[in-house]
């Protein structure tokens, strides 16, 4: 941008107008710099195939540690009524008083046995001007960076534009890079960054910080050192100022949201703080070592393109002429469609004509084509959705529901960009609140902000009966989780937190993902026949002995007095005479009844529910050790596994 003759840097430009990025507060700074090294982690190690391993490490630092760290000096104040917590006399008795009043009014309800609140902080304790700093360190197991890359891949901002179409997770396509930006803003102080290539016998070290204004790296130090334990990845170290208190819980419902849509993925996460008691340390496991493709480059369908586009396009082109441009630089264009096109186009068209000759008005009428011209859907081939499998594996590993269900689509199309919708429904579980709990994925990384806009919390809330599912709204512990994933996911807003519910394709395929009542049903019917049959059991024993008691005095008055009974009572009878029939043998016998009776009576219910398939139950096998070779065959419900 230039401004009055004077160039902005596209730093600059992100530095200004850092709430586009997520950098709104110092809160909102510190959950998305986590967020964008988590992820930056999960990318480096996928992109080698390797089951990621990632370690986040949020430490508090105090006004002294940080002040040491710059290298200035405490001091002590001299004119309090300076400050902005400077509290007058007047001001002090009326805040005492309050507080007073407000501990005899607690000790007056804990009496009556009421329910006492916590007492809330005090107010005024922290000035303006008082800051939070926090130093965040982020290790992983992937790919490494090259030595000599690594400043620029951290201390220049890049505005190129790419002109391939991928799935990815971020947003902005920053990284690590607007962290840096705020940690110069806020603290000044440098970004420390180690890594490793698996070809590498050793390890790069970098101190750097960003010229904003000029945006480039400053390097503070750049070395090589060894590196014993032949360990590859990176471990990115930034100190920035933050606030833990009010973003903890956004923070903390992050990491257990990414360990759902990452099952094969390791979480190690602490909070160290200056008061021990304080500490946090969460560890979210592996359930399984199948991780999703890579995701795949693709180029762009004519459909989706803008006249911007085509002109940079047309800029980067390695083809000469009109006819190759078409045919290689879009999808779904072959020979064929390509010389119908370019013949459509008019008399002053011609495939072998220099591509890069075109006037301005004939990439209009280029772009007017593509707009008016039908073209086959582009495949989701290039998409890396999380998967049916690895979605319930995730639900069951950290919400441990009662019943869950999942789903996942076929590849649909919006604007010229493939997507796809996968869904899962669960009921009950640990650490879930009644009533609906939405969990929204967007390119396989959780969305947090601005959920009542979005489409999965309008089609769930809104769209949704789910009293037909038996299940009720308010007091059951319902689960909505709903993944999206597409080359181009059209978010609303600044934030890029929330799909808007305009969007006709994708709120369609979303309601329909949604829609597992099939599922759900069987599942319910599952659950209700474990409890019928626990039912049924539970009494088995007192039945036992009460029906034993009554044969045993009917076969002592049939010896006595001779009376006539049916052939099989009689031989029952005599079986109880004899003792060839006891309590443990008629226990055993009603215990097999009861498993037959509960079995005829699920089938006869599945039928009556148009349900055709015998119950189900998921089967999860643990995974080998290292060192097989062998071939996986996916489907929706399992992962069949060959070992060679």
């Amino acid at each position: 941008m230039v401004v009055s003759g004077y160039y902005e840097s596209p730093a600059e430009f992100f530095a200004e107008n850092k709430n586009i990025a997520g950098f709104d507060n110092p809160g909102k700074s510190l959950y998305t710099t986590v967020r964008e090294l988590v992820e930056n982690s999960l990318d480096s190690a996928e992109s080698i195939s390797e089951l990621p391993v990632v370690e986040i490490t949020i430490e508090e630092i105090g006004k002294s540690k940080f002040n040491s760290m710059i290298g200035l000096v405490d001091r002590e104040r001299v004119d309090t009524k300076l400050y902005d917590d400077y509290e007058t006399e007047k001001a002090r008795e009326r805040r005492l008083a309050k507080e007073a009043r407000a501990q005899e009014l607690q000790a007056k309800n804990a009496a009556l046995g009421k329910k006492v609140k916590e007492p809330s902080a005090t107010k005024g304790a922290k000035g303006r001007g008082e800051a939070s700093f926090y130093r965040v360190t982020c290790k992983d197991n992937g790919k490494g960076m090259p030595h000599d890359d690594i400043p620029n891949m951290f201390g220049r901002v890049l505005s190129g534009t790419k002109y391939g179409l991928k799935q990815t997770r971020g947003k902005f396509g920053l990284g690590a890079k607007m962290a840096l930006i705020w940690s110069k803003m806020s603290t000044g102080l440098p970004i420390e960054i180690s890594s490793s290539m698996r070809s590498h016998n050793f390890i790069s070290f970098c101190k750097l910080d960003i010229d904003i204004h000029r945006n480039i790296p400053h390097v503070h130090l750049h070395e090589k050192r060894e590196n014993k334990d032949r360990w590859h990845g990176a471990e990115i170290q930034v100190v920035i100022e933050g606030n833990w208190t009010t973003y903890r819980s956004k923070i903390l419902h992050y990491m257990r949201q990414m360990a759902v849509i990452t099952p094969y993925a390791q979480f190690l996460f602490k909070f160290v703080s200056e008061v021990a008691e304080k500490n946090v340390t969460i560890r979210f496991s592996r359930r399984t070592d199948v991780m999703p493709p890579v995701p795949v480059e693709t180029k762009h369908h004519p459909s989706s393109v803008d006249l911007l586009l085509i002109k940079g396009l047309i800029a980067e082109t390695s083809k000469g002429t009109l006819l190759q441009f078409l045919q290689h630089e879009f999808v779904n264009i072959g020979k064929s469609l390509a010389e119908r096109l370019i013949g459509e186009m008019g008399p002053e068209f011609s495939p072998k004509m220099a591509v890069k000759s075109l006037t301005s008005q004939q990439i209009v009428r280029i772009h007017q084509l593509f707009r008016q011209a039908k073209f086959d859907d582009p495949s989701g081939g290039c998409l890396s959705p999380a998967g049916e499998y690895n979605l319930r594996l995730g639900i069951i590993k950290e919400l441990h529901p009662d019943m869950v269900a999942t789903y996942s689509g076929s590849a649909q199309v919006f604007e010229g960009h493939p997507f796809i919708v996968e869904a899962g429904v669960s009921v009950g579980g640990k650490d879930v609140k009644q009533g609906l709990n939405i969990f929204r994925f967007a390119n396989r990384i959780p969305l947090l902000f601005e959920q009542g806009g979005d489409v999965v919390t309008r089609t769930a809330m809104k769209r949704i009966n789910w009293s037909s599912y038996k299940i009720n709204q308010t007091q059951d512990k319902i689960g909505v989780f709903v993944s999206i994933v597409s080359t181009k996911i059209p978010f609303k807003g600044t934030g890029k937190e929330y799909i808007g519910d305009d969007t006709k394709e994708i709120a369609s395929a979303v309601k329909c993902c949604i829609q597992l009542k099939s599922k759900i049903v069987r599942k319910i019917q599952d659950r209700e026949q474990q409890e019928r049959k626990r039912n049924l059991s539970r009494y088995v024993p007192d039945a036992t002995y009460a029906v034993y008691d009554v044969l045993k005095e009917i076969s002592k008055f049939h010896a006595s007095k001779k009376r006539r009974y049916e052939e099989e009572e009689e031989d029952v009878l005599r079986k109880v005479q004899s003792r060839s029939i006891t309590k443990e043998t008629l226990k055993e016998m009603l215990a097999q009844y009861v498993e037959k009776v509960d079995y005829e009576m699920a089938l006869e219910y599945a039928t009556q529910s148009g349900v055709n398939e015998e119950p189900r139950e998921a089967i999860y096998i643990q995974a080998l050790e290292d060192g097989y070779n062998f071939t996986d065959l996916h489907s929706s419900n399992f992962v069949f596994r060959f070992i060679q």
